[in-house]
């Protein structure tokens, strides 16, 4: 707006001064933005950067061993020489067969979740039996640290409008985040409930290592990892929690994480009894 010629010197000055700091507030805004926006963008290169330079480690790791024992195993001398070192042979190959192949699953379960075209296969399926389903997957590894595990499951839990297969890979990753971190010894619970009309709730529950509030935050990012001394010994893609977190919002439900270190941690999770709701409706 310009200034009235009736207008004194001083208005005048006081307007100028009032428009020139106005457009002095907009620059610093923007720069301010700019500069956010660059530390941003760093920060989420870092990231990726170290989850590819981590990503290199763990698939190289089962694939040596493939070619290594099939090596072996294709060795006229060692396969006449001992038929039980053939056998063992062939179950490591296996084994890191499965390890390689469960990391490509999350590679492309992030890469579907992040572009927009993951989709969930809903039926009616039993919420208790996934999660019995979902113990059993894991409890060889939880007894060799002679963990104990507890599943505190009401005997009458509703039949819920989910996908099974991928509700069972969430309780699957969120036991086998707890085993991990769950020192020898450790106690792992799982409950679950009808916590309000339509909705059940179910929460995983360790006494391991725990996080901080910061590293809460960076273990629930896609290509974040918590780093600290405790943890570097621990391998894995570090995808198992934004996966898990990914699957249960696209269930409609809600997914938080409460942890205090050197004590434990929980992770629960909410969903709908009959399948995903409209936002406005996602709350409990």
């Amino acid at each position: 707006m310009g200034i009235h010629r009736n207008a004194t010197p001083r208005t005048r000055l006081l307007s100028r001064y009032s428009a020139d700091l106005g457009h002095f507030m907009s620059r610093v805004r923007a720069e301010k933005a700019l500069r956010a926006a660059a530390t941003e963008q760093a920060l989420a290169n870092r990231a990726k950067s170290e989850f590819l330079a981590n990503m290199s480690h763990e698939l190289r790791t089962p694939l040596n061993a493939v070619i290594g024992f099939s090596d072996l195993l294709c060795d006229q001398r060692m396969r006449a020489s001992s038929q039980a070192k053939t056998l063992e042979y062939a179950g490591l190959i296996n084994s890191a067969g499965k390890h390689l192949l469960g990391i490509i699953s999350d590679i492309l379960d992030v890469s579907k979740i992040e572009s927009g075209t993951f989709e969930l296969d809903h039926d009616r399926c039993s919420l208790r039996e996934v999660i019995v389903s979902a113990a059993a997957f894991v409890e060889t590894r939880i007894a060799e640290k002679m963990q104990v595990l507890d599943l505190n499951l009401p005997p009458l839990l509703p039949m819920i409008t989910a996908d099974a297969r991928r509700l069972k890979q969430v309780v699957i990753n969120l036991l086998s985040n707890a085993h991990k971190f769950t020192p020898n010894g450790g106690h792992i619970i799982v409950t679950a409930t009808a916590c309000t009309p339509g909705w059940v709730s179910v929460a995983v529950c360790d006494s391991g290592i725990g996080m901080t509030p910061e590293q809460i935050v960076v273990a629930l990012k896609p290509f974040g990892q918590v780093r600290s001394g405790r943890t570097r010994s621990h391998e894995g893609t570090g995808l198992g929690l934004p996966i898990a977190k990914a699957l249960i919002e696209h269930h409609g439900g809600m997914f938080s994480i409460t942890s205090t270190e050197n004590v434990g941690t929980t992770v629960t999770f909410t969903i709908p009894e009959n399948g995903a709701k409209p936002a406005k409706e996602r709350h409990p």
